[in-house]
């Protein structure tokens, strides 16, 4: 890459960094003042969804503007609804005033994640696209780490995480202002809805196992982030524990990012998948016979983080793989589709069997969702590949 290359991968991914650092404080912190006050796992699992349920909202809308405006519109609009709304969390609490700025913090997500992605796969070189994906979903992680550090300023003032976390986004996304805009690769098919949802299909029909590692992505990390703060609460741990607990696996995620993306690059981004997904169905099993156990726990987030952290990108990585270019942009949206939707059940389907089954039986099925997966790409021929043609 050219210097001002360099220059523009590093701001995206910057960038990306703030959607991270987002989602891992909103995900705990709210989970945590609606369990002090007392509201219903289930509701407050039904109120993680929002943010979820605004990336499907925008999901189909997304291709045409990008088409229209290019990257840096999209970005820098998507990055102000995120710092407005985060912004707006301490004017009035309330259950359903947060839902709705929750569905517009998932909008604004979903615009910046899209169009980052599809702008960092479309000028990569295929022999440094597990790489360069890596080194996003390295600095997602980053900040999904120091996200739930916030719900330590509960301590001082109830308000306090979103107003810093606020101002953070706004210093970030002053430095998108810099970038020069761009416009994807175009394609026969044109740019309108029902041109969109025809690549929709033919993205599923080339790349559906890519897309799998996104859904189990998004179900894993919003049932850890929403539905386990319950779960150690109610089982004796405290806030500084979870607070410890949770950012163990993006941790976890962080030291093996890059280097599972290098590997991906060298030994093909399926076997990697199999053989990290296999060893993240284990790491939840284990966690599920620790219990209440805060440094088995611990141990137990570390390392599945380690193996699964990476999923997402691999997904995206293994997606690119098998689709023409005039096709990323569709299936980039089909990733954070596919992630919406595993994000969207995981927290409810987890808050019911919190409430509805005794121990540890969210972690089982994570673990089930993992190895199911598992078996998907297992049975994927390496031949199915999308002729370049299309």
């Amino acid at each position: 890459m050219t210097k001002k290359e360099r220059l523009r991968f590093w701001i995206l991914v910057s960038m990306i960094s703030i959607s991270g650092f987002s989602q891992g404080m909103i995900l705990p912190l709210i989970s945590i003042i609606f369990e002090k006050d007392g509201i219903h796992s289930s509701l407050n699992g039904l109120n993680a969804t929002a943010l979820y349920i605004g990336v499907l909202l925008a999901s189909p809308l997304m291709e045409v503007p990008l088409k229209k405006f290019g990257y840096k519109p999209l970005i820098l609009f998507g990055g102000l609804s995120v710092t407005l709304s985060l912004f707006l969390f301490s004017t009035w609490k309330s259950f359903w005033f947060w839902f709705f700025l929750r569905l517009f913090i998932g909008i604004g997500d979903h615009m910046l994640n899209f169009t980052t992605q599809t702008w960092i796969t479309y000028f990569s070189k295929k022999e440094n696209l597990g790489r360069n994906i890596s080194l996003y979903g390295l600095f997602f992680s980053l900040g999904f780490a120091i996200g739930p550090f916030m719900t330590r300023l509960l301590e001082i003032n109830e308000k306090l995480p979103f107003i810093v976390t606020s101002l953070i986004s706004l210093c970030i996304w002053c430095t998108i202002l810099t970038l020069k805009n761009e416009f994807p690769e175009g394609d026969s098919d044109g740019a309108s809805f029902l041109s969109t949802i025809k690549r929709f299909g033919k993205v599923w029909k080339y790349a559906w196992v890519g897309l799998l590692p996104p859904l189990a992505y998004g179900f894993m990390e919003t049932t850890l982030n929403s539905s386990f703060p319950i779960y150690a609460i109610r089982n004796g741990l405290d806030i500084d524990a979870v607070a410890m607990i949770i950012p163990a696996f993006s941790i976890g995620s962080i030291v093996f990012q890059l280097p599972l993306g290098i590997l991906s690059d060298r030994y093909g981004r399926r076997n990697i998948l199999i053989a990290v997904l296999l060893v993240g169905s284990i790491c939840f099993i284990a966690a599920a016979l620790c219990k209440g156990l805060a440094i088995g726990l611990f141990i137990c987030f570390f390392l599945a983080g380690m193996a699964v952290g990476s999923t997402f990108s691999l997904g995206i990585s293994f997606t690119s793989d098998l689709l023409p270019k005039s096709l990323l942009p569709a299936g980039n949206i089909m990733c954070g589709i596919l992630f919406s939707c595993g994000s969207m059940i995981g927290p409810f389907v987890c808050g019911i069997i919190i409430d509805s089954v005794k121990g540890s039986s969210f972690f089982y099925l994570i673990s089930f969702v993992l190895f199911s997966i598992t078996i998907s790409l297992f049975s994927f021929k390496n031949n199915v590949t999308v002729a370049k043609t299309l």
